[in-house]
């Protein structure tokens, strides 16, 4: 015999989970909208090699990539692609700034705090380590992160555990680390702004992207693929680059790469 009361609990419930999946994989979506290996534009060699790499690394189980070039040139969408064309697609990506976290702040938002860890802190927090276990951790300009903060960091990928800031236990992540950087690490080194161990560490899996200059025969593709999308974007009627605007954009060496690219092209949209 059925009971209607408990019965109608098991509907609610089962609507409730199927909403909630549903929920997920939109939410899934939307993260890894923009993020796959055809969101890399381009018609040259260095494209295609960057992709050979990308599936390389994220068919392995190795937990460090380090990304270099110059600033603009892409290196937080192939963050992003290499996360999201891995098995750990369907865990956190997260990604963070190391400039633009004031210092002091840093080691709480990656690595967390105990409640009373400090003045503010009056609550427990986890740390994006903590929040990303299973998936990726991008860190952007890691070589302007403090010291004391590379020591700890070349503990969690050595060891894959770390301590909140006030913590005594300590705490496990399986993490992949991700980092960019537009400096010379090599000259920071040298400087002893940056550890060398950490360094090594880091470069399992280097990955370098040229500038803009060094693969010409992508300005025009991208110039495109910036106009359809940025048109699609304002609702505007189709446009196309003039003849004499395609050579002017051939014939500048374009300092700010490809973020520069995009933004003459939405202004030019707007405009």
């Amino acid at each position: 015999p059925v009971d209607p009361e408990a019965l109608q609990i098991a509907i609610g419930k089962a609507l409730e989970a199927r909403a909630l999946r549903r929920q997920v994989t939109r939410l899934q979506t939307d993260a890894s909208r923009g993020s796959a290996l055809d969101d890399l534009i381009g018609v040259g060699g260095a494209v295609e090699r960057l992709m050979g790499l990308i599936r390389q690394i994220a068919g392995s189980d190795a937990t460090t990539v380090l990304l270099q070039g110059e600033s603009g040139t892409g290196k937080d969408l192939v963050a992003r692609v290499i996360h999201f064309a891995s098995a750990r697609a369907s865990a956190p990506f997260q990604p963070v700034n190391c400039v633009a976290i004031p210092e002091h702040l840093l080691e709480s938002e990656l690595f967390g705090h105990e409640r009373g860890a400090f003045t503010d802190a009056r609550g427990q927090k986890k740390g994006l380590f903590e929040q990303a276990d299973g998936g990726t951790v991008y860190l952007d300009e890691i070589g302007d992160m403090r010291p004391d903060l590379q020591t700890k960091l070349l503990r969690l990928i050595e060891e894959k555990s770390f301590r909140r800031v006030g913590g005594v236990r300590d705490l496990r992540a399986d993490v992949r680390i991700v980092a960019a950087t537009n400096r010379d690490l090599a000259v920071a080194i040298r400087d002893g702004t940056f550890r060398q161990d950490l360094y090594y560490r880091l470069k399992v899996f280097p990955i370098t992207l040229p500038a803009l200059r060094e693969r010409p025969e992508d300005i025009l593709p991208l110039a495109r693929y910036f106009l359809q999308r940025f048109c699609r974007e304002m609702r505007r009627e189709p446009l196309r680059i003039a003849g004499e605007a395609e050579a002017r954009l051939m014939g500048y060496t374009w300092p700010g790469n490809i973020r520069e690219l995009r933004n003459v092209i939405e202004r030019g949209v707007i405009l």
